[in-house]
């Protein structure tokens, strides 16, 4: 399997982890009872985006690698 193919797989599965990851922990302004006035209720207060995307980064590299596994294997 090559390079490019690898770094497809690994784009993807990064992609589809940072879309699980993203709502964990996350609380809403309204939850908090701090309504910052002419901001949506429903923003969240602490995002923390660094640590998702470190979060994401590392749970993309197993299943990155599951999926590669798999690809070789049905080849």
């Amino acid at each position: 399997m090559s390079v490019p193919t690898l770094l497809a797989i690994y784009g993807i599965a990064w992609w589809l982890s940072l879309f699980a990851v993203l709502p964990l922990g996350v609380q809403s302004q309204e939850e908090s009872g701090a309504v910052t006035p002419g901001t949506e209720p429903g923003a969240p207060v602490l995002p923390r985006l660094g640590r998702k995307i470190l979060i994401t980064s590392l749970v993309a590299i197993p299943v990155a690698a599951a999926i590669a596994a798999f690809i070789q294997f049905v080849e």
